[in-house]
């Protein structure tokens, strides 16, 4: 997919690109296929922000993507690519042969008028869904389950790939896209291909209101904030932190200091942790 650069008609327009969305066959969505999302602005059931820079953005409807792909045997075809609000990725609606509609990811590759499939005895090809006991070694793979019959958890984000590297036993190791080797039960599921919308990473916002548009407020630095706002805030002018680490607005470190209080389960399937360098 080609990207959109703009004259510079405006500052803001200097250095704003959009994506030409080739790929996209349908504007509407499906209606079956789609909820209503609310948007809370970050605040809680008690109406105090837990989540800091979120309001407004556009009013926009989910999609209810199918990660689990539970219909075995039964081919379905692509009848449209459709463009997402709540994901990075592009989403295909496929008719299945019964006559049921679903959203899948779209897979990079996967046009209008193809066929995919899932389970145990589908083919290696872009958006088929199989058992990673099925899928040979070294295969691109996408919406990898994590525990079997979830539905995929990791690699969903538009661009990104994981890699089969081993099998042994009842696990086998994925790589996944930060450079993580991680075990993953044979039994789990994955999306053969890479996800599509590859160059999602390269368009740039260019101005501030398409943030606000994605519902995203804007951040302030702590140094040009007054003392009693932020840690790092006060000084006559420009003032570095001046304190030994980095501070949160609530003054815990932000830099260096481990967090977690308790080793999740499943760090005894993470083989190698992610390359530093990405």
């Amino acid at each position: 997919m080609a990207i959109r650069v703009y004259k510079p008609t405006s500052p803001a327009r200097r250095f704003m690109s959009v994506l030409t969305f080739e790929e996209v066959t349908k504007k509407t969505p499906e209606k079956s296929l789609t909820t209503d999302l609310r948007h809370r602005a970050g605040r809680n059931n008690t109406g105090k922000i837990t989540v800091r820079h979120q309001g407004g953005g556009a009013r926009r409807k989910y999609r209810i993507i199918d990660f689990k792909r539970g219909k075995d045997g039964i081919p379905a075809t692509v009848k449209a690519i459709e463009y997402d609000p709540n994901r990075t990725c592009f989403i295909a609606l496929l008719y299945y042969a019964d006559g049921e509609k679903r959203y899948i990811l779209a897979p990079l590759g996967l046009k209008v008028g193809d066929t995919v499939m899932s389970g145990p005895e589908a083919d290696i090809k872009p958006g088929n869904c199989l058992p990673i006991a099925n899928i040979p070694l070294g295969t691109l793979i996408q919406n990898v389950e994590i525990k079997p019959g979830k539905g995929g958890q990791m690699v969903r984000s538009a661009g990104t790939a994981a890699q089969v590297m081993a099998k042994e036993g009842t696990h086998a190791q994925v790589r996944l896209p930060s450079g993580e080797v991680r075990k993953v039960p044979m039994t789990a599921r994955a999306t053969v291909g890479q996800v599509g919308n590859t160059d999602h990473s390269n368009v740039r916002i260019g101005k501030a209101g398409r943030k606000r548009h994605m519902g995203i407020r804007p951040h302030v630095r702590g140094v040009v904030m007054n003392p009693v706002d932020h840690p790092h805030g006060g000084g006559e002018g420009r003032s570095p932190v001046g304190m030994p680490a980095p501070m949160s607005p609530w003054g815990k470190k932000t830099q260096g200091v481990k967090t977690r209080k308790h080793r999740k389960y499943s760090d005894k399937l993470i083989v190698s942790r992610a390359s530093k360098n990405k």
